[in-house]
Parts: structure tokens; sequence; C-alpha cells
């Protein structure tokens, strides 16, 4: 018997393999659709419901919660109620016209929500907002 040892005139191979790139991209991507939900403010309020509909996103705002208890945070930091327009100067760069969002949660008393929100309004923030939870039919 004899074998015929085949000579290949062309080079090495010089392609690179994709298929494991597409696979760890593929499961990163997952992983981040999974996740970016969990990403929002971390301070648990109920939010009551409204029909109002949803203002445009056109940038990241600065959102304060109010929570059961009547703590109150800027993004998930708590702060005092006398620290809030400092911080939130400080923040928004001395910029008044910067968009906050008041979250106030449904058991807290409706006072302590206005009491946040004239404050903020006192201070010269003319863009200050509600957030509610969709009206559920």
């Amino acid at each position: 018997m004899s074998f015929q040892i085949k000579h290949s005139s062309k080079g090495p191979m010089s392609e690179i393999n994709v298929t494991p790139f597409v696979d760890v991209m593929l499961v990163l991507l997952i992983i981040f659709m999974v996740t970016a939900p969990l990403l929002t403010v971390g301070v648990q309020v109920d939010l009551p419901e409204s029909a109002a509909d949803s203002l445009p996103d056109d940038q990241e705002p600065l959102t304060i919660s109010i929570n059961s208890k009547g703590e109150i945070f800027i993004q998930e930091h708590q702060v005092g109620f006398k620290e809030v327009v400092p911080k939130i100067l400080a923040i928004s760069k001395n910029r008044t016209d910067t968009r906050i969002y008041v979250r106030g949660d449904e058991k807290i008393n409706y006072g302590r929500v206005l009491e946040v929100m004239g404050t903020l309004s006192g201070a010269g923030f003319s863009k200050v907002a509600l957030i509610s939870e969709p009206y559920k039919q």
C-alpha cells in the first residue's frame, strides 16, 4: 500500500474564526437586557396611579424620592430636608432649568410632597414634576 501526501500550494489560513466572538457578544447582550430594568432608582416607593401622559425623556433627570417614612432621597442617597436645595444646586451646577422628578410614596402625607416641591420651586427650579404609575384599567 502506498500513501500519497498532498501538499497544498496555499499558505497558512489567516482568517479569524468569529463564531466564538459572536457567541460571547450574544451572551453579554442577554445579560445587559436582563439587568438594565434593575438599574432604576433604588429607593422603594409605591407610586400612585394616574391617567396623565408620560413626559418625553430627552436627558437623565434628577429624581427626588420620598418613601413611606417621609425620608427624602436624591437618586439613591438619603438627605435631610434642609440639604435638598443645596445638593440639587450642586448636582445641577446652579442650573435652575434642570428637570427634577419627585417620586412620593402613595402612603405619605400629600403635604410632605408639596413641601419638597414648594422648596424646589422657591429655590428657582421651574421644571419640577411628579411621577406616578400609569392608571390600570
